[in-house]
């Protein structure tokens, strides 16, 4: 044996559970937890599962407003990297277009053929008005804050948006002289992104309180009343998932599908648990530079995605609960409103911000329809369980679309897409020695 070889230690002997199987315990525990509290009624094990819930949810939701703010800011100057940026941009923003409307399309054709309002037994008195609604005059006049602080202290991750486009912009316009704060944001923007890989890996647990509480509170019988909506949301986001994304793969970005998954199923599954695209991009923007896109590349497509690019939430969802809700309410859609649905979806996804939950996208699709908002009510309840397939679908949907555009303009690296695997978390976190990736972005042309 040589000097230099390793002794095994006991440590070393104990076999590391793989994340996969972690989230898959949380949600086993969590389900039979929530049972256990509600078929036998006791309201401490359901008070604590809503607690463990929350605080993950809250941690998640701790980092997202200097998270977005640095992220998107880096990403915008790290685009000087790259030539032809404005065309990848561009290129970004269609295909962020064209799948949006693929998905809404697939919304709307499920929903027609299924009625899930039909036979619910609901009625508009079980509805009422949300809280806060969104309408086309607050998301045009809402862009801009009117101060620097409130767009943080009260989470408006649009005009947080704003403010980090048009710094981002600014620094690239005062060239040299804006390098220290540049060198400064870089260096937040990694150590958040360390501090949110922490509550990325209490995810299992987090699971359990989700899961749990969700059962406990909501109960079977509940999700019977919709179970046709359930289905066709879930449904409706699975064919987008791993229909249209892997076709458009195989078609247009000429890569194999499979190994997509494999690359990217981290960031799958912990979008899945979380239900925040933006407690996710960390992961999102690690295995899309493992699947082969370059680093300068990803840095702005994924927090860009991240904030605006939502197939599951702006598209399959409101297509879908906009036809539930006129169902229950006993109003006729025409051609002329599943075109507005589409609009609507296309033009206001960013309104959902990458947050848990879609009421500002949904609340903007029944106003600009005319629908009553109180359908929004009818799903709030089952709003947390839809809103896991919605958000997977979301950021596979962040991932695929620097894929493809990086493909189609000759970046892509392909040896490292095709050796892509399903690494968990842990190992995705870790910093990479491998030698520089030799890849011509010059040459995007």
């Amino acid at each position: 044996m040589s000097a230099n070889s390793a002794t095994p230690t006991h440590a070393s002997r104990i076999p590391k559970v793989p994340f996969w199987a972690q989230i898959v315990a949380g949600l086993v525990v969590g389900v039979l937890l929530g049972w256990l509290a509600r078929s036998q009624d006791v309201t401490w094990l359901r008070t604590t599962l809503e607690q463990v819930g929350d605080i993950f949810v809250q941690l998640l939701k701790l980092a997202v407003a200097p998270l977005v703010f640095f992220a998107i800011m880096v990403s915008i100057t790290n685009l000087r990297r790259v030539n032809n940026a404005a065309r990848l941009a561009g290129r970004t923003l269609l295909w962020f277009m064209i799948t949006s409307l693929i998905a809404v399309a697939i919304g709307l054709a499920i929903g027609l053929l299924t009625n899930p309002g039909a036979g619910t037994g609901l009625t508009r008195q079980d509805g009422e008005k949300p809280e806060k609604a969104g309408s086309w005059i607050d998301f045009l006049t809402g862009i801009v804050p009117t101060d620097v602080i409130t767009p943080f202290t009260e989470l408006n991750v649009l005009q947080i948006v704003f403010m980090a486009a048009v710094a981002g912009v600014a620094a690239l316009k005062l060239g040299d002289r804006a390098q220290p704060i540049l060198t400064f944001s870089e260096s937040v923007l990694e150590l958040l992104q360390k501090a949110l890989w922490w509550v990325i890996r209490l995810a299992p647990l987090g699971t359990v309180g989700l899961i749990g509480y969700a059962i406990a509170d909501y109960g079977w019988d509940l999700i019977g009343k919709y179970a046709t909506f359930t289905a066709d949301v879930y449904i409706g986001c699975a064919l987008v998932l791993f229909g249209v994304y892997p076709l458009l793969l195989a078609t247009v970005a000429k890569v194999n599908p499979l190994q997509f998954f494999k690359g990217a199923w981290p960031a799958i599954q912990l979008a899945f648990v979380s239900r925040s695209s933006v407690g996710t991009m960390p992961v999102t923007q690690k295995v899309t530079e493992r699947l082969g896109v370059p680093k300068e590349y990803t840095s702005f497509a994924v927090p860009f995605g991240a904030t605006t690019k939502m197939d599951g939430c702006a598209a399959v969802y409101p297509a879908l609960a906009a036809i539930f809700i006129a169902q229950i309410f006993d109003v006729q859609l025409g051609v002329q409103d599943y075109l507005l649905i589409a609009f609507v979806s296309v033009v206001g996804s960013a309104a959902t911000a990458g947050l848990t939950g879609a009421t500002v996208m949904l609340t903007l699709t029944l106003s600009t329809l005319g629908l009553p908002l109180e359908g929004v009510g009818l799903l709030m309840a089952i709003d947390p369980i839809l809103d896991m397939m919605r958000t997977a679908t979301n950021v596979a949907g962040q991932a695929v679309v620097p894929v493809i555009v990086a493909a189609r303009e000759n970046i892509l690296d392909r040896d490292a897409y095709d050796s892509a695997s399903a690494s968990p978390v842990d190992d995705v976190d870790a910093d990479v020695r491998e030698p520089e990736r030799k890849v011509a972005v010059a040459a995007a042309v």
